[in-house]
């Protein structure tokens, strides 16, 4: 009989093992087994043993164990694994999730959704959704990339034929990083301009004013004159002109920012300014990640709670100005009806899933910087929270804004009430120049939106740069590896920008927004990895893998969840997005040419069809009957980490037969 025996810090277990010929020994019990061996957080080593998962024997890997000051394991580097990065501390880990999770989207988007979806009843399906898509992906995501130890192609070595979900997620976040940083290039902007005593956008006096440009829109004269060609204010327009007027918001955003042609088949000319801010950005970007997570995990403070401090001034200036009461109630009033539409329930769903940021490979990466025995299903609720609420938060910042300009202007809020770019650019800094001390507010909240952006741009830098990095072992270690890869990344999408800061830039971002990380795409990305976890690998075996990293088994409704509810919610509003597809247009007026679109689908289509040819691809290279192949091709590749803390206990295996040549376990010691 083996005894069970503690190792000393010094000495490193070498495990060789032949594998089995008739049962291979998994490392996750395979099942509801209790008994788990959670890693040593308590200074006791586990002891090191390891089926053989596809390896024709040999050895399977070297993992040396010791215990550090703190009483924690320490896992040493073998021939050919590089020891991974894990957070400085723990809060690290939660602020760089928050930065990353929580972006424009909360606070240009759900405010809008919610005064557009029937105000209060909104939170109904939202919170449903929450509770059924948003939470158990968010923390299967996380939990997954912790006990894998790897970024987001890697981490599909669970089930090795689906690491196609791997690639998909690359490109995803790849179009995500090229797109998203020319909203921070033009917050950039806007916060230079800022610096002046008059706002430029606040006037008609400029050289990018057209002759319809007026400061003051007097609807209530037109309402109340008994003749449309009466002149009003001292613009010589008369109320027919008045249809026709543009405000000077408007025309700083399209005529001077954007300097924007008439379609996407006339590029134009470079505007030089914003590739200056482009340039400034990417910048930023690169020199916030470039060190990897112990830098990135810092940073994070600043650029994760800085918003929020932001948000609460913005709110107290806010709720201060005339009409803000009326604003937060078109935001919260209720309108029960709503609920009967399907449309409504879609939005919370598509919202969902895009504040998360599930289906981006990123939280697998940040996940897998974790401890090992980190808790992840506490943390998986305490950032839903903390996601959520800030959306909440946002939409009183946003609409007692909103409620003041309506008040100002003499008309109805959802005149002014707008999502997106439209809210940031043109609503927001409209709304701020009506305010005493004008420049003030709006460098505040173009340094906020910068901020919030920001963060969340270069998680994503650090989500892709991982996810590459980790296809590249240790044997192909280089000292400045990481920083080159950063350097690439960057350079590549800031090549792809400059066609978004030409005078159809508009036009190509709009492209890249529509269709390459649309609902569509995150949702197709969320069903299949809920089915290989849940179907391929086994539910019930990874909830037995979840626990040996926390301690204690998650509730069961994880494992329903990933089973039957998030699929049937994902392929849900998936077909109901398919059966009403609308062909992408321009403030509802330019129409994109058809080879636009096809250029859109070659953009959603480059990630949906990574999973089904990755797929097909490994099925038809493989060789034996089908069943055979099935089963090579989805058995897990373990990791070395695997070596240290996920063994069964050596007594287990006391049961087998030591003599029988099929159940060959043979244990070394060494010391270094």
């Amino acid at each position: 009989m083996m005894e069970k025996q503690a190792l000393p810090a010094s000495s490193c277990s070498l495990v060789l093992l032949e594998e089995t010929k008739k049962s291979p020994i998994s490392l996750s019990n395979g099942g509801g087994g209790s008994g788990y061996a959670p890693a040593a957080a308590n200074g006791s080593l586990v002891p090191l043993t390891v089926a053989g998962t596809g390896v024709a024997g040999g050895v399977v890997g070297t993992a040396c164990v010791g215990q550090d000051k703190k009483g924690g394991v320490v896992n040493g580097a073998g021939p050919g694994y590089q020891e991974r990065e894990t957070w400085t501390r723990q809060m690290d880990f939660i602020m760089s999730c928050v930065g990353f999770a929580v972006g424009l989207g909360n606070v240009w988007r759900f405010p809008y959704l919610c005064y557009k979806n029937g105000g209060g009843v909104f939170l109904i399906p939202y919170l449903l959704i929450v509770f059924v898509g948003g939470i158990p992906i968010f923390f299967l995501e996380i939990s997954l990339g912790q006990f894998m130890k790897a970024g987001s192609i890697n981490v599909w070595n669970i089930a090795p034929l689906f690491k196609g979900l791997g690639y998909a997620s690359m490109v995803i976040v790849f179009f995500c990083n090229t797109y998203y940083i020319m909203v921070l290039a033009w917050g950039f902007y806007y916060l230079i301009k800022s610096f002046t005593a008059t706002l430029p956008w606040s006037s008609c006096n400029n050289e990018w004013n057209t002759p319809s440009c007026i400061e003051i829109f007097h609807h209530q004269d037109c309402k109340n004159a008994s003749f449309a060609n009466i002149t009003i204010g001292s613009s010589n327009m008369t109320c027919a002109d008045l249809a026709d007027a543009r405000s000077p918001i408007i025309e700083f955003w399209e005529n001077k920012v954007l300097n924007i042609s008439s379609g996407l088949d006339e590029p134009g000319k470079m505007n030089w300014e914003l590739i200056l801010c482009l340039m400034a950005v990417w910048v930023l970007v690169y020199f916030c990640v470039w060190k990897g997570v112990k830098s990135t995990g810092k940073i994070v403070y600043f650029t994760a709670t800085f918003p929020y401090v932001v948000l609460i001034i913005l709110l107290v200036r806010g709720v201060t100005l005339p009409g803000a009461y009326d604003g937060i109630m078109y935001y919260i009033k209720p309108n029960w009806s709503k609920l009967e539409e399907a449309q409504v329930w879609i939005d919370a769903g598509t919202q969902i899933f895009f504040s998360y940021a599930i289906g981006l490979g990123a939280l697998t990466a940040l996940g897998s910087y974790n401890r090992f025995n980190n808790d992840c299903y506490k943390d998986a609720f305490i950032l839903a929270l903390i996601n959520s609420g800030t959306s909440f938060f946002a939409g009183f910042v946003v609409f007692s804004i909103l409620g003041f300009m309506a008040a100002e202007q003499g008309v109805d809020i959802s005149q002014v009430a707008e999502s997106g770019p439209g809210l940031a650019f043109i609503a927001y800094p409209k709304a701020v120049s009506l305010m005493p001390v004008a420049p003030l507010w709006a460098a505040l909240f173009f340094f906020m939106l910068l901020l919030l952006g920001l963060d969340s741009q270069f998680v994503g830098v650090e989500g892709f740069v991982t996810g590459i990095l980790d296809l590249f072992p240790g044997k192909h270690y280089h000292r400045y590896k990481r920083e080159i890869a950063v350097a690439i990344c960057c350079l590549l999408c800031f090549i792809i920008d400059l066609s978004m800061v030409t005078q159809g830039g508009m036009y190509v971002f709009q492209l890249f927004d529509y269709y390459s990380a649309s609902g569509m795409t995150l949702l197709w990305q969320a069903f299949w990895e809920c089915i290989v976890v849940a179907w391929v690998y086994g539910a019930d075996r990874f909830m037995d893998d979840v626990a040996r990293m926390i301690g204690y088994r998650p509730f069961p409704w994880m494992k329903w969840c990933w089973s039957f509810i998030t699929p049937c919610v994902c392929i849900g509003i998936f077909l109901f997005h398919l059966v009403n597809y609308k062909p992408l247009t321009y403030n509802n007026v330019y129409v994109y040419p058809w080879w636009g679109e096809v250029i859109g689908w070659c953009l959603a289509l480059s990630s949906m069809l990574c999973i089904p040819v990755s797929l097909l691809y490994k099925l038809f290279r493989a060789k034996g009957t089908f069943k055979e192949r099935w089963a090579h091709l989805t058995t897990p590749v373990w990791g070395a980490h695997h070596l240290e803390y996920m063994a069964p206990d050596i007594k287990s295996l006391s049961s087998m037969s030591p003599g029988i040549d099929d159940n060959k376990v043979i244990i070394f010691e060494s010391v270094m």
